[in-house]
């Protein structure tokens, strides 16, 4: 947990994010990968456990978003660190040098599931925020609309 705080922490010093929102994004991320570490071992499979975590994320910047007056992007990406199966491109690229293509493939489609996961989870959860967001605004406005006719 500590690991992956720094990470997203770190991250976010490199993308130059408000000083003051650094430990909001090592927060993320670290609560992006309990929620992956939890599926794993919950036996969820890594692109499941992946997406779950990639929702927790966006859901949680949202929230931090709003409250510090900030673009969510300063949290997200920051907090999405974690997840990236940058281990799993580097072992397909490896086997792709050393002319093992069958286990290169496997490695890259898993990578590639995976990072689709990181991405549906992302929208997914921003699509859910603007349907109730949407809805509560629709519903304000038709009761503004209304008058009250006897």
């Amino acid at each position: 947990m500590l690991t992956s705080f720094i990470a997203s922490a770190a991250f976010g010093l490199i993308f130059n994010v408000p000083k003051r929102t650094l430990p909001h994004c090592g927060a993320v991320g670290m609560a992006g990968w309990l929620v992956y570490t939890i599926g794993m071992r919950l036996s969820a499979g890594a692109i499941a456990a992946t997406l779950i975590a990639a929702v927790t994320v966006t859901v949680i910047s949202q929230l931090f978003a709003k409250q510090y007056k900030t673009p969510i992007i300063v949290f997200s990406v920051a907090g999405i660190i974690p997840l990236v199966p940058g281990g799993l491109a580097y072992d397909a690229m490896r086997n792709v040098v050393v002319d093992n293509y069958g286990l290169a493939v496997q490695f890259a489609v898993k990578a590639f599931m995976i990072s689709g996961a990181i991405a549906i989870g992302l929208v997914f959860s921003e699509v859910i925020n603007r349907i109730i967001r949407g809805s509560g605004k629709h519903a304000a406005h038709r009761h503004a609309g209304r008058t009250d006719r006897r």
